[in-house]
């Protein structure tokens, strides 16, 4: 029995030793004016706290605002009937639990309007409206059941700066779109972002302050178009440089298909390395378009420009072939290639040598005739 008289007083004491909770619940909140707020504009919020009828009279409800000069006004109600309490200023405002402790099943709630002023900012933020905190008997907050309430406050001028650097950004995009249009590039698909952009900004401009959130939405989905235009711009580019190197690519498979037609011609010396080539070309215009799927768009440019310089390489160099077996000898050819054999070279080397030689001697013999008088 004394065991057991011992645990009940154990029981006892840590019962008493933990705090007691209580829940609160915030309803029919409202702010006005509601949205994002300006700078030094007023702004009231009202709105009703309910609490059990066994609040904690050792626990405080604690009131916070940002709002500059604020003044609370608040009624507690006890089963419908109404206590207002004096106006109070400040940043805080404290309820103690006694004024909000009653017999359990009472019904017991806190009717709260705040005044005051949204504060100046340097930058867009979210400030404090009203932030409910239960504070226990050592002045602890009980945050599981805290309840904040906020509101953006902007600097009037940050839509327009935001509006006109979007407008910049739009008007490089154009640059842009004009100039690769007139390489004949396609861009009908940049210059939908380019009017969805353009839509968007204006959808921001046609905001009033309030709507802050909105206007910067609209801005963000005009950037967002922007850049996804420069992409489909890029993409057309890459597009368009793939598709000029499949030029001298089709145009050296034409030769090589009449040089395999003919007979005479089918295994001549020189096809093999006009073919090589070609092949060279190909691949090169595979990883351009490689590239181009996965978006790198500036990969597959410098692919592209390969693929078109060894295209139009192995094309030149095929018509040329094709000329001298269908017109005769290649003289030019044949003076390149004793110059490159170092044959002329050297004959005209020999030349030089025979020309001083003679020179020399009819030199001496003038200076010979001189000496004779």
């Amino acid at each position: 029995m004394k065991g057991l008289f011992n645990w009940a007083i154990i029981a006892i004491l840590l019962f008493l030793c933990v705090p007691v909770v209580s829940a609160f619940s915030v309803t029919s909140y409202t702010q006005d004016p509601s949205g994002s707020l300006s700078p030094t504009i007023p702004v009231t919020a009202s709105f009703k706290i309910d609490t059990p009828g066994q609040f904690p009279s050792a626990d405080d409800l604690m009131l916070y605002t940002d709002l500059e000069k604020p003044s609370w006004t608040y009624t507690i109600l006890v089963n419908g009937v109404e206590n207002q309490r004096p106006v109070q200023g400040g940043k805080s405002l404290t309820i103690t639990g006694f004024e909000l402790s009653y017999k359990t099943g009472d019904e017991v709630s806190v009717r709260v309007t705040l005044e005051g002023t949204a504060p100046a900012v340097t930058a867009a933020g979210d400030k404090i409206i009203v932030r409910i905190t239960e504070n226990d008997a050592r002045g602890n907050p009980i945050t599981s059941t805290q309840v904040t309430k906020t509101a953006t406050v902007v600097d009037p001028g940050e839509v327009p700066k935001a509006v006109a650097a979007r407008q910049a950004d739009l008007q490089a995009f154009w640059v842009n779109i004009d100039e690769r249009a007139a390489t004949g590039i396609d861009t009908s698909a940049a210059e939908a972002k380019y009017n969805e952009a353009n839509q968007d900004i204006s959808n921001a401009q046609a905001q009033p302050p309030t709507a802050y959130a909105t206007a910067l939405a609209s801005l963000k989905a005009a950037q967002t178009a922007i850049e996804d235009g420069g992409k489909a711009l890029d993409r057309a580019w890459a597009e368009s440089d793939a598709a000029s190197a499949q030029v001298p690519i089709a145009n050296v498979d034409t030769i090589i298909a009449w040089f395999k037609s003919s007979p005479q011609w089918a295994n001549d010396v020189q096809l093999p390395a006009i073919v090589a080539k070609r092949e060279l070309a190909v691949g090169y215009l595979s990883n351009a378009n490689d590239a181009i799927k996965s978006g790198s768009y500036d990969v597959a440019r410098s692919k592209a420009q390969e693929a078109f310089a060894k295209g139009n390489e192995s094309y030149t160099d095929a018509l040329a072939r094709q000329y001298t077996l269908t017109h005769g000898i290649d003289v030019i050819g044949m003076i390149a290639g004793i110059f490159s054999n170092g044959v002329l070279i050297i004959g005209a080397g020999v030349v030089m040598v025979v020309l001083v030689v003679v020179g020399i001697i009819v030199y001496r013999k003038r200076s010979r005739w001189d000496e004779l008088g």
